[in-house]
């Protein structure tokens, strides 16, 4: 997650609390997915942000999770992402995200 997200989350999370804030990821490489899904949980791990050492604890999901994509029509979803199942990875990307709300 670049630092200007980074800075985008956290005035989010100031804002309207980390309560009220949820995070939804589009990467498209689980590896990429658990670490941004790790910047807005326990803080940046690279400490070269504003999330560095700041653990927001966020609510965050990725795109394909059936806990996000079962909210959103399905005709949206297939022209938005529908093209991008067929080369990812979901079974692993869903396996990070888990990893990493600890589930």
């Amino acid at each position: 997650m670049d630092l200007e997200n980074q800075k985008r989350v956290k005035e989010a999370a100031e804002k309207f609390g980390n309560e009220n804030v949820v995070v939804l990821l589009g990467a498209s490489e689980a590896e990429a997915a658990g670490l941004a899904a790790e910047t807005v949980t326990a803080g940046d791990p690279t400490f070269a942000g504003p999330l560095a050492g700041v653990a927001l604890n966020l609510a965050v999901y990725h795109i394909v999770e059936e806990e996000i994509k079962s909210q959103i029509d399905e005709a949206i979803y297939e022209d938005q992402v529908g093209m991008m199942e067929m080369v990812l990875d979901i079974d692993e990307i869903t396996s990070e995200m888990k990893d990493v709300r600890g589930e």
